[in-house]
């Protein structure tokens, strides 16, 4: 988006679907990231709380300012996060979401509910930013589109074309619906590919030492009884050294998360047995009534692309600043970062692509870009809220329909003629796009998600002109990779 905002054409491939990776398994937050100002990286936080404001500015139909409350057991935790989050209240500058606050005990058991009282000192109240991740990549894939760029979903890089010169101008491509193999050429090629980055940088040079090093973050969904006020839980201190979130999110509360080190990347990453029992255990200590394996609606894994360290540094110390790396035959590689900084990385990567192809010089103008659906919104809690301008389009296309009003699964808000929506205008291609990514129902809900998806084939059969047979395979293929999202107690 950002090659587009200076006038370059264009073109992003992705291997599956949007968001299909890392960017839909986050803990869901826009932020300037607490901890690491603990860590004293001053530098990677003021530039994350810049971000967080464009963000919202530019996308405020899917941003809010979500409030967190870190309950203090000491008159030490007390002063020590009173004076920690006024230093992140200055960073933010005018962009902040509003000024940190010490609560009393009795205003801080009336805000979180369910909060442990048994020598609670009061709380320390803060904001921050909170969206829905899935639904912001394929909202900026609608705005490439709209800008003039060409954006394809399943469409995977098998190799690179390089020139006479052995400069990389290209890559090889094939459409994973059709087979259909591709030679795509251009003056410059970017490798932002996540945790996959190196796969790509050992198709330009074999044997090439690995720039990531990925960790692994579960979050465990439950009722939003476990946490019933509005503000959301922040445990700044836990056994693996990482801070534990207790959101509220569309109507459920999301637990985590988890700073696991992995060997090897993956599209489907599997919670441990040993992090479920980490974040169940952990919020147990701070919740009057806790959490069970029973009351898990859904667990996903997402894997965070860190800079790979020498040694045995602890990943949870690894820096989330993002780098960019050119390699001799002119591949760009960006590695790194987080959602929050998503924008100012594709700024600092068209930066070095004008460098590397040569391009004349033009300067981003993301800054102050609408993503598109860009509206403000008074009601985020109604479940069409995240489309923004989008909406009353959505809302004609069920009065033509109305048949497509009824709900997908009866405890959840979801209507069938979001699937038509999805298949329409959102670039939907399978029932795991509609129902992991384009509406949450995997992540909320894992049982439902299984219950939702007959229906949810059927409908994108008609809008994709696919035939019984794939509404069949379809069916089979979400539902047995809904049951890793459904947590099964041990015999």
């Amino acid at each position: 988006m950002d090659g587009l905002s200076r006038g370059y054409r264009t073109l992003l491939l992705e291997r599956v679907d949007f968001a299909k990776g890392t960017s839909s398994r986050s803990t869901k937050l826009v932020h300037g990231g607490v901890r690491y100002l603990a860590q004293g990286d001053v530098g990677l936080v003021r530039e994350a709380l810049m971000e967080r404001g464009l963000l919202l500015q530019n996308a405020p139909h899917l941003v809010t300012n979500q409030a967190f409350l870190i309950p203090v057991y000491s008159w030490f935790d007390a002063a020590f996060y009173t004076v920690g989050l006024k230093l992140y209240d200055w960073l933010a500058g005018s962009r902040s979401l509003g000024p940190s606050e010490y609560l009393s005990r009795a205003e801080t058991l009336q805000r979180l509910g369910n909060v442990r009282s048994q020598g609670l000192r009061g709380g320390v109240r803060y904001h921050d930013g909170q969206f829905d991740d899935a639904r912001l990549a394929v909202n900026l894939a609608q705005t490439a589109i709209e800008m003039g760029g060409t954006v394809l979903n399943y469409m995977a890089v098998r190799g690179l074309l390089k020139n006479a010169q052995g400069r990389v101008c290209g890559v090889q491509a094939t459409d994973e619906e059709t087979g259909r193999p591709y030679e795509l050429r251009g003056n410059v090629v970017i490798n932002a590919t996540g945790i996959f980055i190196d796969e790509i940088r050992q198709l330009d040079t074999p044997g090439t030492h690995p720039l990531v090093q990925p960790s692994q973050g579960v979050h465990l969904v439950v009722d939003q009884s476990f946490l019933p006020g509005s503000d959301a839980l922040l445990i700044p201190k836990t056994d693996d050294g990482r801070v534990l979130f207790a959101v509220p999110w569309q109507g459920r509360v999301v637990l985590g998360t988890t700073d696991t080190p992995l060997k090897e990347p993956s599209w489907e990453p599997q919670a441990l047995e040993a992090e479920i029992e980490f974040i169940l255990r952990t919020a147990g200590r701070y919740l009057a009534r806790p959490p069970g394996r029973h009351d898990v609606r859904s667990v996903f894994a997402g894997l965070r692309p860190l800079a790979a360290a020498a040694g045995a540094t602890p990943t949870k110390d690894l820096s989330r600043k993002h780098q960019i790396l050119v390699s001799a035959a002119g591949l760009i590689t960006i590695s790194g970062g987080k959602w929050t900084t998503y924008r100012r990385m594709g700024q600092d990567a068209v930066d070095q692509a004008i460098v590397v192809g040569n391009l004349p010089p033009q300067p981003s103008r993301t800054a102050q870009l609408a993503i598109h659906g860009s509206q403000a919104t008074p009601d985020h809690t109604h479940h069409l809220a995240g489309y923004g301008r989008d909406r009353p389009a959505l809302q004609r296309l069920l009065e033509e329909r109305p048949a497509l009003g009824q709900r997908l699964a009866p405890e959840l808000p979801f209507q069938q003629v979001q699937v038509v929506w999805a298949a329409r205008y959102e670039l939907a291609r399978t029932v795991e796009d509609v129902l992991a990514r384009r509406v949450r129902v995997l992540f909320l809900d894992a049982a439902a998600a299984v219950h939702c998806a007959p229906v949810v084939a059927a409908l994108l059969a008609e809008e994709l002109g696919r035939d019984a047979q794939w509404e069949q395979q379809q069916v089979a293929a979400f539902t047995a990779l809904a049951r890793s999202y459904q947590l099964i107690t041990p015999e």
